[in-house]
C-alpha cells in the first residue's frame, strides 16, 4: 500500500522523542514512484522511510505515455514491451551528507520471510519422481496425510504447456494414495464442478474452498490476467476435501490467501504453510508439481521435474524393484558395507563369545537391512560374518 509524504508525517510526529524517530511498527508497506518523489521534496523533517520502494525501468523502446504495463514484472516480452515496468529500488532514503555518514548503516538486502510451522531439518528433505501420472504406479508411495494437485485442466485456451481431458482426470488413481487425510484440488472456472465431481469419484467430501487473490509486483489487485472468457481472472480457487477420519488443526486459519503471482502455474508459497499447521508433521505429496514447487518434507510428482530424487530408503528400495532401469539420486545413502561388516565383526569375536557373539552378528544384520527390500543383501553380508 501506498502512503503520502503528508500522512506519513501525521502518523510518525508522535514517535519523534528529543529529535530521535521510534519506529511505530514492524509492518512492511510498500510506496510507489511518484509518491516517493514527493515525499523527498518535504522539507519539514528528515525521518528514515521504512517502506519498500520501486523504481522505474525506462528502456530505450519505453514510451512513459502508455502507462504501467498491466504484467509488470511477469511480463513476457520485458525486452520490447512499450509500457513502463518496475525494480526494486536499494538505494538510501536520506543521503550520506545529511544524515551523517558515521551514522548512515548500510543498506540492508531485501529477504523474503516467511512462517513455517517446521522447520526444514524437522520437516525434511525434498523428494521428487519424474513421471507420467497417469500410468505410475502409485501404490508404491505408501499412504500421505495430504495430497495437493495443480492438474493440467482443459480450459479451450491456448496455455504454455500440455493439458489433460477430462476423463483422465476421473480415473487418476488418486485413492492409492490415501485413505485418511485431505487432499487440495487447483481448479479453474471451467473446471470448478469437474473438480468436486472428480473428489466425489476419489472418495473425498468437500469441506471447504481456499480462494488466492492475486496481486502484482506493486502489490495491486491482477486487473488484466491471462485466463477469462468474460472477465479477466484475478483469482484462483482451491478445493478442500476430506477422506476418512484424520487429525485436523481446525480454524487457526483463513480461507483466503493474498500473494503475488510468479511464474505460471506457480502457486503462492503461503499454502504449504498453511497445509503445515492445518496438518502438521504428515506425509504430504503435491501432484502436477515443477521444481519451483518442491518442498522440504513434501514428495513431488510430475512429468517437469528433473530426474528422481528419493532419500527414503524404504521407497527407493520399493521404486528400484518397480523401475530397476531408472537411475536415482542421490547416491544411496551409506550402509554398512560387507568390508566395514567384515572388520565390525572380527572386533566382536575378541570382545564376545558363545550366545553373545551370535546375538552381535544378529545385531548387525538387522542394522543391515532396514528394509524388507534389502533381505536378500543382508543375507549376503550376514554369510560374510558367519564365515569369518
Amino acid at each position: 500500500m501506498a502512503i503520502s509524504s503528508s500522512s506519513l508525517a501525521s502518523i510518525l510526529q508522535p514517535c519523534w522523542q528529543r529529535g530521535s524517530l521510534k519506529v511505530p511498527n514492524k509492518i512492511t508497506s510498500f510506496i510507489n514512484f511518484r509518491e516517493r518523489s514527493g515525499a523527498s521534496n518535504n522539507k519539514m523533517f528528515i525521518i528514515l522511510c521504512f517502506q519498500v520502494h520501486f523504481r522505474r525501468i525506462i528502456a530505450a523502446h519505453t514510451n512513459v505515455n502508455l502507462g504501467d504495463c498491466s504484467y509488470l514484472d511477469t511480463c513476457r516480452h520485458m525486452k520490447t514491451c512499450k509500457y513502463v515496468h518496475y525494480e526494486l529500488d536499494s538505494t538510501p532514503d536520506v543521503s550520506a551528507l545529511m544524515m551523517g555518514a558515521a551514522t548512515l548503516p548500510p543498506p540492508k538486502p531485501l529477504k523474503p520471510q516467511h512462517a513455517h510451522y517446521c522447520s526444514e531439518v524437522e520437516l525434511g528433505e525434498p523428494q521428487w519422481i519424474n513421471c507420467d501420472i497417469r500410468s505410475f504406479r502409485m501404490d508404491i508411495l505408501g499412504q500421505f496425510g495430504v495430497i495437493m494437485a495443480d492438474p493440467p485442466w482443459h480450459i479451450h485456451m491456448e496455455l504454455p504447456y500440455g493439458t489433460m481431458p477430462d476423463d483422465e482426470m476421473r480415473t487418476l488413481n488418486v485413492p492409492a494414495l490415501q485413505t485418511d487425510g485431505l487432499i487440495f484440488l487447483w481448479v479453474t472456472g471451467r473446471a470448478m464442478e469437474l473438480g468436486r465431481e472428480c473428489l466425489e469419484l476419489w472418495g473425498y467430501k468437500r469441506v471447504e474452498e481456499i480462494i488466492w487473490v492475486k496481486t502484482n509486483q506493486l502489490q495491486r489487485i491482477i486487473r488484466t490476467g491471462r485466463t477469462g472468457h468474460w472477465l479477466n481472472h484475478s483469482k484462483e480457487h482451491c478445493l478442500v476435501g476430506i477422506k476418512g477420519n484424520p487429525e485436523v488443526n481446525r480454524n487457526i486459519d483463513t480461507d483466503v490467501i493474498v500473494a503475488d503471482v510468479r511464474e505460471t502455474s506457480r502457486k503462492p508459497d503461503e499454502m504449504y504453510s498453511l497445509i503445515e499447521r492445518l496438518s502438521p508433521r504428515t506425509r504430504k505429496v503435491e501432484l502436477f508439481a515443477r521444481m519451483n514447487n518442491v518442498h522440504a518434507g513434501w514428495m513431488s510428482l510430475g512429468n517437469q521435474l528433473e530426474g528422481v530424487r528419493l532419500v527414503d530408503e524404504g521407497l527407493r528400495a520399493r521404486f528400484k524393484a518397480a523401475y530397476p532401469d531408472v537411475e536415482v539420486q542421490p547416491a544411496s545413502p551409506p550402509r554398512p558395507s560387507a568390508m566395514k561388516v567384515d572388520s565390525s565383526s572380527s572386533q566382536m569375536r575378541n570382545t564376545f563369545s558363545g550366545g553373545e557373539l551370535k546375538a552381535a552378528e544378529t545385531q548387525v544384520a538387522e542394522v543391515t537391512a532396514p528394509d524388507a527390500a534389502y533381505a536378500s543383501e543382508a543375507k549376503a553380508v550376514n554369510s560374510v560374518i558367519i564365515s569369518q
